[in-house]
This record gives C-alpha cells, structure tokens and sequence, in this order.
C-alpha cells in the first residue's frame, strides 16, 4: 500500500544532557492517516511526538541531531521561524488545559490572533469548531461560562476544538484519553476517526486496544530505538522482530 508522506524523519537523535533518549530514527509518517507511536513507558514516545512541534526545545541540555521534514522543510533548519511550524500542528496533552476563560473565548483565541475580530463570522467559526470537536450540542447554551466548569472529557473536546480553530495541518496527540473515562475516551477516539479524512494525525498511546483501534499506520520504539513500524495490520497480525512480538504479546512492558 502506496501512502503519502507528510511527515518525513531522517536520522534523528535527541539528547537531554548525556542521556539520550531518541537514537537515530528514519521513519515517514503518512499523510491523513492515523500513526499511533507505541512502545513502554520511557521509551522515547512523547520525545519522537513533540519533536514534530518542536515542543523538546524547551528542555534544558537538549540536543538534536538528524532532521525532520514537515511538508519537505526541515524544522530543524535554523532559519525555520518555530511558530510557523507550530501553527501547522494542534497538540493535545494528556490532561485538557483550557484557557482560563469562557468556553467561546477559548475557541476564538486564536481565530483572534490570526485576524478574525468580526462577531458574526467569530460566532460561525466557533460553532463550526465545537462542532468538529462534538462539543457543540452539550455548550450551546452556556458559552460564556468558565470553561473550568466542563468536565475533563468535555475539556479535552473543547481543547480539540481550540486546536482545529487555528487550522493545523496535523494533530498531535500525547496519551489524548489517559485521563478520561471510558466514555469520554471513546468520543475523543471516534472524532479521531471521523478527522482523519481532513488531518494528518499522531497519537501516543500505552493502550495497545487502543492502538489497534485507531491505528493505520504504527511506529513501535524501545528504549529510544525504533524496532518496527508498518501498516498496523502487519505490524499487530504478523509482527516482523521479536521486540515487537513480546511487546504485542505483553510479555515485555
């Protein structure tokens, strides 16, 4: 199966002081496809997520070497302006950190600073974003309220929406359900689902249901290495290296 490719990484290692917690990885990440990055905890995840963003330049003693390519330029390239580069990218953390503000300012927030003042065409995106997110049917009625008044599940979708408001190109999802209920998690899963024909999406997961759930594509790392990555119903029905093997079967964690 012949994919697209958005997202392109070329020998890339991350060192936060001497330990080092990426080790040379080349993978592509297709384009409006689901890739789930799986593998146990500490085994460099969240660092392989965040470089897409640049999000690691805020560690102390950090280091990259190799490159990452986003629509054939390299983020990494010092004249790449970091906010260019993050526009492109809507991240949702493991828990929601809305803004502290009403459920519509948190929408329009950014619709804001990147040019929309005017009420009625505000008023339509917000709607259409909640919308996206299936947040809009349960907030309608209070979207001047806090919106530290929603409930976690409902903080996470209205998160989504404020990322979907400043039209990204990519979601970027770091254990996106971990602290939600069943239900909650299922929702925020079949959004997942339903974006994918608009969006490039990345999700760090430990659940490996999960993973075989959303998955088309699946990158497996241990200990800062990646061992396997493939089309997900390869990689999970008939897994190539060993790692991979003990990893699906639950005997390594």
């Amino acid at each position: 199966m012949e994919f697209k490719t958005h997202i392109s990484v070329r020998n890339l290692s991350v060192f936060y002081g001497t330990q080092q917690a990426l080790k040379n990885i080349t993978v592509d990440i297709p384009d409006k496809k689901i890739t789930v990055i799986i593998g146990p905890s500490g085994c460099g995840k969240t660092t392989l997520l965040k470089s897409f963003n640049r999000l690691i330049d805020s560690q102390d003693g950090m280091k990259v070497t190799g490159q990452v390519f986003v629509d054939g330029e390299n983020i990494f390239d010092p004249q790449v302006e970091v906010t260019h580069i993050r526009k492109k990218m809507g991240l949702l953390s493991q828990r929601p950190y809305p803004l502290p503000m009403s459920i519509y300012d948190n929408v329009a927030y950014g619709l804001r600073i990147h040019g929309t003042k005017a009420k009625k065409e505000l008023d339509r995106r917000v709607e259409h974003y909640l919308k996206e997110a299936s947040l809009w049917d349960e907030v309608n009625d209070r979207l001047h309220t806090p919106a530290s008044r929603l409930s976690v599940g409902q903080q996470q979708r209205l998160c989504l929406a404020r990322g979907l408001a400043v039209e990204p190109e990519i979601i970027l999802g770091d254990e996106p359900t971990s602290a939600l209920d069943p239900k909650s998690s299922r929702r925020i899963e079949q959004r997942f689902l339903e974006l994918k024909e608009e969006y490039t999406t990345v999700i760090v997961t430990h659940i490996l249901r999960q993973a075989k759930r959303l998955a088309d594509y699946v990158i497996f790392l241990y200990l800062g290495e990646l061992i396997e990555h493939g089309l997900a119903r390869e990689v999970f029905e008939n897994p190539q290296k060993e790692l991979t093997k003990e990893y699906i079967r639950g005997t390594i964690s």
